[in-house]
């Protein structure tokens, strides 16, 4: 099937538009969430409880997260990087892994989908345009 030049020029003007998307979507997920663990959200230390981390140590590892967070947030947003997309990917579905395992429902973790889905769309994007450059 031939692809007339207008039409490649609308796929990547659509393309550019998803890449945009999912560029805010996952600055606006780990801007906010670097910023509540830099505020260390009281809810969220059992959760660090839950793999061994408490009292002074969760405050420090809070802050600590929340500054990786606010950096893959910018990095993404700037100039995404596919091995910072696949670390917000693990890293999100990690966190929203936690909550059933800390005893929080099943749909904790379902209605986080979201956060580590849109990087790894992001990610499968750039594999897309690299190979199509």
């Amino acid at each position: 099937m031939l692809i007339s030049a207008s039409n490649m020029k609308e796929q990547k003007k659509l393309l550019f538009r998803i890449e945009w998307l999912l560029r805010i979507g996952v600055f606006a997920c780990f801007l906010g969430h670097g910023y509540l663990a830099i505020c260390k959200n009281p809810g969220w230390f059992r959760y660090l409880e839950t793999v061994g981390i408490s009292g002074e140590n969760a405050e420090i590892a809070m802050v600590i997260i929340g500054c990786l967070d606010i950096i893959v947030a910018f990095i993404t947003l700037l100039k995404p990087l596919k091995p910072v997309l696949l670390w917000a990917c693990f890293w999100a579905f990690s966190a929203a892994l936690i909550r059933p395992v800390s005893g929080d429902s099943i749909w904790m973790f379902v209605e986080r989908g979201a956060n580590w889905i849109a990087p790894l769309a992001l990610y499968y994007l750039l594999v897309l345009k690299e190979k199509s450059d």
